[in-house]
């Protein structure tokens, strides 16, 4: 089969059935007996088709160019390996497939169905849904509202301190307590970690643990590292759960906040998903609903209540 009538194929039934792609399709449109396609060069950008062109007919209604257009919207990235002719070729094949079903789906009289009514009413209700979000709350989530927000929560930002240290991590006191009159006397930490450390991580490393803030560590091996000030170690082993510690710490500072072209992704999602409660509140504010279903009316307060309490 040819690799263009496969993508034709399959794009049809995508979007006839309105289904996402699947893996299996994924599969199919990835067929290993289509033949491979050379990488074309970028072709120059065509030119705007007039949406009200007239491009076929079914029963003599016209389908035009924007009903094309709006097909081809639907065509998930799975198929972007489809040129734009084939492509648009998919999509047109779909919106006559569609509508010569859709046709004699009238004629049998299932548009009148009441199941298919309030079909037709929440997917009514639901694409504008969709249209709110393009119209008015993804437009206030622009660039400016993301930096705003993200210097906001810097400046709020309680300053946090973190620590530079070092360990070298034995089995027993003993051992732990022989290490420790060997730094009093003058040893070199780094070269005792690198000897002696049972820790695998670090000891190569002279027992370097680089930054850590609080809450990265075992309880009792966080409060003994930030007890201490830069180049004291620990006088008495620190037991924990790994064994004895003996710790040095480097150097002590406040954590740096993340910058923000590593976090504008997150923050922009949380501004979305921000303004777009604001809005539902404020109309569901304003609107009169009553839940006559006392379960259901239980179940919707609880699960808004935690809603509430994740923002």
């Amino acid at each position: 089969m040819q690799a263009s009538k496969l993508g034709s194929r399959i794009a049809r039934v995508c979007i006839a059935a309105g289904l996402l792609a699947s893996t299996s399709i994924v599969a199919l449109a990835q067929d290993n007996t289509a033949p491979a396609q050379p990488a074309a060069e970028a072709a120059p950008a065509a030119p705007a088709l007039d949406p009200a062109t007239v491009v076929a007919t079914v029963d003599g209604v016209n389908i035009t160019e924007a009903d094309v257009k709006l097909a081809e919207t639907e065509l998930d990235q799975q198929f972007a390996q489809l040129t734009p002719e084939q492509k648009r070729a998919a999509a047109l094949s779909a919106v006559i497939e569609i509508r010569v079903m859709s046709n004699k789906a009238k004629a049998a009289g299932y548009d009148q169905d009441e199941t298919f009514k309030r079909r037709i009413e929440f997917l009514n209700q639901r694409a504008l849904h969709a249209e709110m979000i393009d119209k008015e709350i993804a437009p206030q989530v622009n660039d400016e509202a993301v930096r705003a927000r993200y210097d906001k929560e810097m400046a709020a930002a309680t300053p946090v301190n973190e620590v530079k240290a070092a360990h070298i991590l034995v089995k027993t006191k003993e051992e732990a307590d022989a290490i420790i009159k060997e730094l009093d006397g003058g040893a070199d930490f780094a070269a005792i970690a690198k000897e002696k450390s049972t820790d695998p991580g670090s000891g190569a490393a002279g027992g370097d643990l680089g930054y850590f803030s609080a809450g990265q560590m075992v309880p009792e091996f966080e409060k003994a590292a930030f007890a201490l000030n830069p180049g004291e170690y620990t006088k008495e082993p620190v037991q924990s759960q790994f064994g004895f510690h003996i710790i040095k710490l480097e150097d002590k500072r406040a954590k740096q906040p993340p910058a923000f072209d590593t976090v504008k992704d997150q923050i922009r999602q949380i501004v979305f998903r921000d303004k777009y409660f604001e809005t539902v509140k404020s109309l569901r504010d304003a609107a009169k609903v009553d839940i006559t279903d006392p379960a259901l009316k239980a179940g919707v307060e609880a699960l808004e209540k935690t809603e509430d309490q994740a923002q």
